[in-house]
């Protein structure tokens, strides 16, 4: 019998990834923009066929600032607001949720990569048999992944499959294990964080 699935969804990050990646021109007959609730939608059910997962749970960012701005007030400086055709969207996303039966988690203070960390910790200490798939479009979630958790992204347009990753997976894609992903970020930075990493050293170095 093959391993029982948990899936655990990255909400905000599948809600950009759908809505940079599906058309902009995707509307309701009322002018209401709906390509992020398109593609959410289309991923989540492309997955759940192809998985078949026994749990399903949605992990959403809180809109008020992290603790980590607090800590390092320049965090996510550079990065633009969220656009407003988006934002509209979010509580339609939450709705088709919702449809599915499936939890929500969302905390003031915390992102849902945080969220998503303890799940995944609580879930490996309730039932070691469950093999956790994070559904998401962010790389960071990569040092989770151990030999029951692994992660999978979804391609992008038709050149970029979807792709699921386990400890080997990893090393290959990033170069050092899971465990040393937490490391090489915060020495080589992250731009779309606003983290500046060590000077002088970047991907290559």
């Amino acid at each position: 019998m093959s391993q029982k699935i948990f899936l655990l969804i990255d909400g905000h990050a599948l809600i950009y990834r759908s809505y940079f990646g599906f058309p902009k021109e995707l509307t309701t007959k009322t002018g209401q923009p709906i390509n992020a609730v398109f593609g959410f939608s289309r991923i989540l059910l492309t997955v759940i066929r192809d998985l078949e997962p026994v749990y399903m749970v949605v992990a959403f960012d809180h809109p008020k600032p992290t603790k980590r701005h607090a800590d390092f007030a320049e965090y996510k400086a550079g990065r633009p607001p969220m656009p407003e055709e988006l934002r509209s969207q979010i509580s339609i996303v939450k709705r088709v949720v919702t449809a599915f039966n499936m939890p929500q988690f969302e905390k003031e203070g915390y992102e849902a990569d945080d969220l998503i960390g303890t799940i995944n910790q609580k879930v490996e200490e309730l039932d070691p048999e469950l093999l956790t798939v994070i559904l998401t479009g962010d790389k960071d979630m990569f040092q989770l992944v151990d030999a029951n958790t692994h992660v999978y992204l979804p391609g992008r347009g038709k050149f970029q499959k979807d792709a699921k990753y386990d400890i080997e997976g990893v090393q290959t894609k990033m170069g050092v294990s899971p465990l040393q992903v937490p490391d090489l970020k915060g020495l080589m930075g992250d731009a779309s964080d606003n983290i500046p990493g060590v000077r002088g050293i970047g991907p290559k170095t």
